[in-house]
């Protein structure tokens, strides 16, 4: 299912590229758009995390650096039975943390310097357990490709507002054909970011739920991952995260609580809910 979601959401970057390039080209911008798609569908596939890594400031922490927490990732990635994944250091005091990689074998899980300095030790280990989870059930590809095309639509509103300023770049004939429609690229200019807007959400909130499900079984503390997302929530919204909001249904807990309105269209199910879920397990565990 993660690889057909994964195939569809590529496909839907190539058919929004050759649009806007036709739109704001002709036939000959089209031919272009469609070949920056290939580039931009391989660059998605192979380098998605890297990206999203570096639009953070990510470093990667060796066991030297912080024994304790690659002592703890090393011990919950085992007791999940995958690899140890590489642990990055977001230079950012608001709490929160992501997952990505192409695969378990390329895993990385993300922390800022906010959540190592607001959880306990056990708290910690339940967000460790989510993220690992995330892993697991191969949800990390998907998420990362899903930030790579959002950010891309970005672009492509831009381009079409842009076109539509300068009236297209196509010749006279591609014009008369559509190519320098100003009123399609006036449309795809408002239509594009909430494309974006909807391949975010397309990332369901039923994996979050499974994300906790699955981390609160690795960790064999739900009420940790509990109580770690209670303090997350109120942290987030007391100093949101200068975030992308092509890449906020990465994190843990939505990066943007009280500074956008994409916010009110978290892929993030409702917190309360999500605890709630947490605090019924115990008696499962």
């Amino acid at each position: 299912m993660n690889g057909l979601k994964t195939l569809m959401l590529l496909t839907a970057l190539t058919v929004l590229f050759v649009a806007i390039g036709y739109l704001v080209g002709g036939q000959s911008g089209m031919i272009i758009a469609f070949g920056f798609a290939v580039v931009m569908n391989f660059v998605s596939y192979w380098f998605s995390h890297k990206i999203v890594l570096s639009m953070y400031r990510a470093k990667e922490v060796v066991e030297t650096d912080a024994p304790r927490l690659h002592s703890m990732v090393q011990r919950l990635a085992t007791q999940a039975g995958l690899p140890m994944p590489r642990v990055y250091l977001i230079p950012n005091n608001s709490p929160n943390a992501f997952a990505t990689g192409r695969n378990p074998a390329n895993g990385v899980v993300a922390f800022t310097q906010g959540i190592l300095d607001l959880l306990s030790e056990d708290e910690l280990e339940g967000v460790t357990a989510h993220e690992l989870a995330h892993i697991k059930n191969r949800d990390i590809l998907t998420q990362t490709i899903a930030a790579t095309i959002a950010g891309a639509i970005g672009m492509l509103a831009s381009m079409a507002q842009w076109g539509a300023i300068f009236g297209g770049m196509g010749n006279r004939n591609d014009r008369e054909g559509g190519g320098g429609n100003m009123i399609g690229l006036l449309v795809m200019a408002i239509v594009a970011p909430i494309a974006a807007m909807f391949v975010q959400m397309a990332i369901s909130r039923a994996r979050e739920y499974a994300a906790d499900a699955t981390g609160a079984q690795i960790s064999g503390k739900p009420l940790s991952l509990a109580s770690a997302l209670r303090k997350l929530h109120s942290g987030a919204a007391r100093l949101p995260m200068n975030a992308n909001p092509a890449t906020a249904h990465m994190f843990i807990v939505n990066p943007l609580s009280g500074r956008s309105m994409m916010s009110l269209f978290s892929t993030h199910p409702p917190v309360e809910e999500r605890i709630a879920r947490l605090e019924g397990m115990v008696y499962k565990v």
